[in-house]
C-alpha cells in the first residue's frame, strides 16, 4: 500500500520550495506533484449542517410508504 503525504506550503518570493524532515530514507525514489491552492478555492460553509444537533419528529414512522407495490 502506498502512503500519500500532503503538506501545504506557501511559495516564498524567490519561487523556491523547501520541504525538511521528510519521511523517507536517503536515495529513496518519491514523486512530487504541485497543485495550485488558488484554483480550489473551497468554501467556508460547504456542509453548514456539520455538527449541528439533529431533532427526530417520529422516528418510529414508516418512510415512503407510499412507494412500495404492496400498499398501492
Amino acid at each position: 500500500m502506498m502512503k500519500v503525504y500532503a503538506y501545504e506550503h506557501t511559495i516564498d518570493k524567490d519561487g523556491v520550495l523547501s520541504l525538511i524532515n521528510l519521511p523517507f530514507n536517503v536515495g529513496e525514489k518519491i514523486e512530487v506533484i504541485i497543485i495550485p491552492r488558488s484554483k480550489f478555492k473551497v468554501e467556508k460553509k460547504r456542509y453548514p449542517f456539520w455538527g449541528k444537533p439533529i431533532k427526530y419528529l417520529n422516528p418510529t414512522d414508516p418512510i415512503a410508504e407510499t412507494d412500495w407495490e404492496i400498499y398501492k
